[in-house]
């Protein structure tokens, strides 16, 4: 039955995810493992990216509330565990938004061929933070022309830098050595390594639609096939796009800042073609940023309202209902974010695209391992419960399946963030130190926002999932 507001066509709930998961600016860190890549890619698509998919999708379409990630967590393990990966997932969002910023005043600078002073680029990259802002203003129902926009201008930003690879690499030969030993792993790269958590973070944000179910015709028939249209064309779109930057930058020289921009540049110079490739990966972001918003801040308020945030999040509610007061301390946090530029530490100061990136990730991926033991817990505590969709394995091969992306997730934390060689400990350390402080302000944040609480939650027991269904039951008879 419809109740007369407007919904997201499946088309937009494709688009959606399109513009949530596909990150145009994490596909040169991903190439600049080399040729590997290929091989990365396929190995984490059959093992994370296939489990993880089905994971989400039983549970978006059989606990459909609006919390997503913070509900199942919550029920599965309780009002601890819901407010630390409500914390880390809303952290991990603000030290985006300020490591994207960082990039507009260099590109712009490539585009119009001028230099900002530091006043400038602050003054850029606060604007771009606060039209985030503004745009995650707006209900996803009232943004279709920004989820569809931004998913558009990134498949052919991605299909363009890939048609320019293969044209380029015909033209000039390939940068990179494509013998077939080059597509082989190599676990003793360290620094390749540390890359591969770009790959599993490439994959993350499926469940954000689930946070969306309020706005969809027929969010248990369109979240499973999303889910499965999106993950497949994602990762052909990152594969196209990898391999169009590895033909024209050899991997050694791939800067993960601006590996796509460079790549192009390297195969068309500064002709228009390339300045609006920069325009047009701009917009981009701004699209990638409004539609993580919807989910974040969603997990956020719900949280906020459970007293496992704090109460801020869960102010300032509009008449749409949009959790304005999650979307002002996200603009707020990142202004104060962007400000570590202005540290006298060069590792600091200059390397801070990819320590805000790179911390950003490690939070994101931490968000998701409580999210397998919470699956099996629900499975074990609420079985009478209705699945629409179910995860195809059973017995130990189901909790083989669930912990192989689990152990993934630890080994690209520790990828990331812990210096495997001592060519890493400059870069490396000041993003430790950020997370460690950021860890512990989330205890504190937790603690302190449980005191307004009654009592703490402990999750789904078998009585009350029993007494939950009947409260449904009885609800729907009354309709």
């Amino acid at each position: 039955m419809s109740d007369g507001k407007k919904k997201l066509s499946f088309l937009t709930v494709i688009s959606t995810i399109i513009c949530v998961v596909f990150v145009c600016e994490a596909a040169a860190p991903a190439a600049a493992i080399g040729n590997q890549q290929f091989f990365w890619w396929i190995f984490l698509i059959l093992t994370f990216l296939l489990p993880y998919g089905m994971v989400v999708a039983e549970l978006g379409t059989t606990y459909d509330g609006d919390g997503g990630i913070y509900d199942w967590v919550r029920d599965g393990l309780g009002d601890k565990w819901g407010a630390r990966i409500s914390y880390y997932y809303w952290v991990n969002y603000p030290l985006w938004i300020a490591s994207l910023a960082t990039m507009f005043p260099d590109i712009l600078g490539m585009v119009f061929g001028v230099e900002f002073n530091i006043v400038a680029k602050m003054g850029i990259e606060l604007a771009f933070v606060w039209i985030v802002y503004l745009m995650g203003r707006s209900k996803a129902a009232d943004s279709e022309w920004v989820l569809n926009g931004g998913a558009l201008i990134k498949v052919a930003v991605a299909v363009i830098v890939g048609a320019l690879g293969i044209w380029y690499a015909m033209e000039n030969g390939f940068a990179n050595d494509m013998s077939a030993a080059t597509f082989l792993p190599e676990l003793t790269n360290t620094n390749a390594l540390g890359y591969l958590s770009i790959i599993i973070f490439n994959f993350m944000g499926f469940e954000v639609i689930c946070t969306m179910t309020d706005d969809m015709a027929d969010p248990s028939k369109d979240i499973p096939k999303a889910i499965i249209v999106g993950g497949v064309s994602i990762a052909v779109i990152y594969l196209f796009a990898g391999f169009g930057i590895g033909a024209a930058v050899p991997a050694d020289s791939i800067d993960p800042d601006y590996g796509m921009i460079v790549a192009v540049q390297t195969m068309v110079g500064n002709s228009m073609l390339f300045k609006v490739i920069c325009i047009a990966f701009l917009i981009t972001l701004f699209a990638n940023m409004a539609a993580w918003s919807f989910g974040v801040n969603s997990v956020a308020r719900y949280a906020a309202e459970h007293g496992n945030m704090p109460k801020v999040f869960a102010s300032m509610i509009s008449k749409d209902d949009m959790p304005n007061g999650a979307n002002l301390v996200n603009a707020v946090v990142a202004s104060l974010v962007l400000c570590l530029q202005l540290v006298p530490i060069d590792a600091i100061s200059n390397g801070v695209f990819w320590m805000l990136f790179g911390t950003s990730v490690v939070f994101l991926l931490l968000t998701y391992i409580p999210m397998f033991p919470a699956f099996l817990n629900l499975r074990k505590n609420d079985p009478d419960r209705e699945r629409i969709f179910k995860f195809p394995f059973k017995g130990a091969m189901m909790k083989a399946m669930l912990a192989i992306p689990c152990i993934e997730l630890i080994l690209a934390i520790v990828a990331t963030i812990v210096p495997l060689s001592a060519d890493e400990i400059a870069d490396k350390v000041p993003m430790i130190v950020i997370f460690i402080v950021l860890v512990l302000i989330g205890e504190v944040v937790r603690v302190v926002s449980a005191k307004g609480r009654k009592e703490e939650y402990k999750g789904l027991t078998p009585e009350l999932a029993a007494q939950r269904l009947a409260e449904e039951a009885e609800a729907g008879d009354g309709e």
